[in-house]
């Protein structure tokens, strides 16, 4: 027997396919959510805004104590001017002061009671 005449008798055969496992493949899970994601920027922001609010606020503030004690300042100077200014009328208003100017100038003093305008007021 020839090869051929062998090979019509066998029943063809076809090989044999082997069986595919069918294998899932898992796609890779993510290490952080879409729900997680939007918390965390969410939160993220929160913080940087009250942070900038701070600083904002904070700065603000030390603006104002500096104008607050620049103000005070000139408040203490303008109290010690104002002393100043009110001890120099009394000493300029002082009547012997004036009856020693009015000497000079050549009044003559009619009255020996010389009485100070505010005096003469209150009686």
């Amino acid at each position: 027997m020839s090869a051929e005449q062998i090979r019509k008798q066998q029943p063809l055969q076809q090989p044999e396919r082997q069986k595919q496992a069918k294998v899932k493949v898992h796609k890779k899970k993510k290490w952080i959510s879409t729900g997680e994601k939007f918390l965390y920027s969410f939160a993220t922001t929160a913080v940087l805004a009250a942070s900038v609010f701070l600083v904002q606020t904070s700065a603000q503030t030390d603006t104002i104590n500096r104008d607050i004690r620049g103000l005070e300042q000139e408040i203490q100077q303008q109290e010690s001017h104002n002393e100043n200014l009110a001890y120099q009328v009394k000493e300029l208003s002082n009547p012997d002061r004036i009856l020693s100017i009015a000497k000079e100038n050549g009044l003559n003093i009619q009255n020996a009671q010389v009485k100070q305008a505010g005096k003469i007021n209150n009686e």
